[in-house]
């Protein structure tokens, strides 16, 4: 019990001290070998090589490196054009092929920060040309951003299957549906409150001559996902072929991608990747230490004695992934929580791909809520606009996406109908 208690209290005193986060799970780490394992500190070494040595990890970086590419090229200007032309007849036509832009880019690269800056150095000045509100705009191009997280294949998918032993491929199947919801979401709300401003119209002509310089972008994300499910590609192997095609298109195609590009594509994930890692790697050597003393186990049977209902249980687990996506970055959330939310989650009778998503739409909406909210960072970084501004830009918006995450939660089937 003491040892639990000065583990707690070293938690909250390493965290009120901003200490950076690969620290504090190092330290983390070490305590537990020493107090709960075999006394010897150099255990946690062989701990974060197992961890690592995981094929699926491979597919993070690639499908980083697609992102970088598509954003530096040409693909996401032309989707863009192709989704315009969709939506021309529409009132807020622009800001819904905006959030449809962000679900298709979403669906190559993975990750939402690449998603919000490669779309939104597009399409934020073309919103306030067309008479949008600086605060919807940035709302709008924050939130799009997060589809990168639950439409596959998603990158915090890939870290929930890791930590969990799940299934990707499972997962990604799994997120179809809810993606497809939210994007429905945000684009009815975009259209009830843009219904008065001007159209553009629709027009075949235009929408043929954008579909013909944006076929081969349309295609990326076919290719990719047509590959994972059809079982050609495992998405390690699908990150690869993207990354082959997106060079192959943006160099040799569209001619927008020099090799000096593809260096500074390159240098710029290796600094994400060496961010990410560290954590990786202590957190889930954290995790084996946990589940080889049966915390999880523990934890299971106390919770089980508090909250005897799965309706309970389903709401408790979302306030808390919510509250802990306001103070937590996703990566971390993922790899700390999950394996325990996990054990938890079975005992009341939650699938392990549902609960998956759940926790990946909590912390989508994460990204968007203060202090830490990541989207909202990037965005007052990439378009220099004021924090406040984008804050209050996000918050109908998160309204929004509680209401699809409300659905996901009771609504099982919506996760699981292609899975099982």
């Amino acid at each position: 019990m003491m040892a639990s208690l000065i583990l707690f209290g070293l938690i909250i005193g390493l965290l009120a001290l901003r200490v950076n986060l690969v620290a504090v799970l190092l330290i983390l780490g070490a305590y537990m070998h020493i107090v709960w394992g075999d006394g010897e500190v150099v255990y946690i070494v062989e701990d974060m090589w197992i961890a690592l040595d995981k094929e699926v990890l491979l597919s993070i970086p690639l499908f980083l490196l697609v992102g970088s590419i598509m954003g530096r090229g040409e693909i996401a200007k032309r989707l863009i054009d192709v989704m315009r032309e969709l939506t021309g007849g529409l009132p807020g036509g622009m800001a819904v092929a905006t959030i449809l832009t962000c679900g298709v880019f979403a669906a190559i690269s993975g990750s939402s920060a690449v998603t919000l800056i490669a779309v939104g150095s597009i399409a934020y000045p073309s919103l306030i040309k067309e008479g949008y509100s600086k605060s919807f705009s940035l709302g709008a191009l924050a939130t799009g951003g997060t589809l990168g997280v639950i439409i596959p294949p998603s990158i915090p998918m890939i870290l929930y299957g890791i930590a969990t032993e799940t299934s990707i491929v499972d997962l990604f199947t799994a997120g179809i549906i809810p993606g497809i919801l939210l994007v429905s979401l945000l684009s009815g709300y975009t259209l009830v409150v843009n219904r008065k401003l001007a159209r553009i119209g629709f027009s075949a002509v235009r929408l043929l001559i954008a579909l013909k310089a944006g076929i081969w972008a349309m295609l990326l994300p076919v290719i990719l996902l047509g590959g994972i499910y059809s079982g050609y590609f495992s998405p390690t192997e699908s990150a690869a072929v993207a990354l082959g095609y997106a060079v192959i298109i943006e160099m040799f195609v569209h001619r927008e991608l020099k090799l000096t590009d593809l260096r500074d594509v390159a240098i710029d994930t290796t600094t994400m990747m060496g961010s990410l890692f560290p954590i990786l790697a202590i957190a889930l050597s954290v995790n084996l230490l946990l589940t080889t003393h049966q915390v999880p186990a523990a934890l299971t049977e106390w919770m089980s004695g508090m909250i005897t209902s799965k309706f309970t249980f389903l709401i408790m687990i979302n306030i808390l992934l919510l509250l802990v996506g306001m103070v937590m970055d996703m990566v971390s959330a993922i790899l700390i929580l999950a394996p325990i939310l996990l054990v938890l989650g079975r005992s009341y009778g939650i699938d392990p791909v549902h609960l998956g998503i759940i926790m990946t739409v909590n912390l989508e909406i994460g990204l968007l809520t203060p202090p830490v909210g990541m989207n909202l960072i990037v965005a007052m970084t990439a378009f220099r606009e004021d924090f406040g501004l984008i804050v209050r830009g996000v918050l109908p918006f998160i309204v929004v996406m509680l209401v699809g995450l409300a659905a996901i939660t009771f609504l099982p089937q919506l996760s699981l109908f292609l899975v099982r």
